[in-house]
């Protein structure tokens, strides 16, 4: 009998091994938790066509937006956890969110094994035309009529809290309209419902060179490698002001380690590309190609600090 379970034993442990040994033999749906169009969406399709390639299977992307990345971060979390669906997670739906809800139905942690954190993406302000193109200007028309512009931004998200921060450190006030996702509020700002947002560079840049939007300034340490032109808030007059988003790639909890092993080693490949750096750059995006699950756990626990004490400042209460 001992002799009949050790060889059952053996056969489960390799016929495990094998299975995770092929991984993987059939497309891997990426979760985009928020609309098309925005950085988020930008991002992973950048990365998904190249991460095929290295994997030799296709990946595909689906977006399932609502509730700030709740519903598609959940849907991922309570996926099955065999390495064939994943998340594109953000600073909202990996930390934000933690601080701006008190039930959320998924912890960013126990409930995701972290696979490989991809890039950093600072806000930039984007203005409708109509509106000034140097942040003291800016500034000076907001305070002398409080209340009546009006920003877009997806619920209580990254881009939410920079401007809520924005206002808190400038002393001014305008009205919040809650969008989807980047896309659509993109799309108000170019056509003047809403007068101001932030994003990444590259989502609104193309409409800066059109001449549909104006930019104004990035919330970076340093000028952004693809917009050099760009001055930073400290170099506008409003030093602090640092705020911006990022990216990770994420399993369900239970993923075998083999998986996401493969996984985080195939995506460090991809982002080593030059081609895919260059890419990234140029959309304001600073790609991380060496992250491993241990290295992502950790910022993701450090960001979830920052972004509670952030939510905090900026007078933000959980919902």
């Amino acid at each position: 009998m001992i002799r009949f379970l050790t060889i059952a034993l053996a056969l489960c442990v390799t016929t495990g091994a094998m299975a995770q040994g092929s991984y993987p033999d059939r497309p891997i749906r990426l979760v985009i938790p928020f609309a098309p169009g925005g950085e988020t969406d930008i991002f992973a399709r950048t990365l998904s066509g190249k991460l095929g390639e290295v994997l030799a299977q296709q990946v595909v992307l689906e977006n399932r937006p609502g509730a700030t990345g709740i519903v598609g971060s959940e849907f991922v979390a309570k996926s099955n956890p065999n390495g064939y669906t994943l998340i594109f997670g953000t600073a909202a739906t990996h930390a934000l969110n933690l601080a701006v809800f008190k039930h959320l139905p998924y912890h960013p942690l126990r409930d995701f094994e972290p696979v490989a954190f991809v890039g950093s993406v600072p806000l930039v302000l984007f203005v409708h035309p109509s509106m000034p193109s140097s942040l003291g200007d800016f500034i000076a028309l907001l305070k002398a009529n409080p209340g009546k512009y009006s920003y877009g931004a997806a619920g209580s998200s990254t881009s939410h809290l920079g401007i809520e921060l924005l206002k808190a450190a400038a002393g001014v006030s305008a009205v919040h309209v809650p969008y989807k996702g980047t896309g659509p509020a993109l799309q108000d700002t170019v056509g003047g419902q809403v007068q101001f947002m932030t994003a990444s560079i590259g989502v609104g840049l193309p409409m800066v060179q059109g001449g549909r939007l104006r930019v104004v300034a990035v919330m970076a340490r340093q000028r952004l490698a693809g917009a050099p032109e760009v001055p930073t808030f400290a170099e506008a007059g409003m030093p602090g002001l640092e705020v911006g988003t990022w990216n990770v790639v994420m399993a369900p909890r239970g993923t075998p380690k083999p998986i996401v092993e493969r996984l985080n080693t195939a995506i460090n490949e991809v982002m080593r590309d030059p081609g895919i750096r260059e890419r990234l750059t140029k959309l304001g995006i600073a790609p991380v190609d060496d992250s491993t699950p241990a290295s992502t756990a950790e910022t993701i626990t450090l960001e979830i600090a920052k972004f509670a004490k952030a939510f905090e400042i900026a007078g933000g209460k959980a919902e």
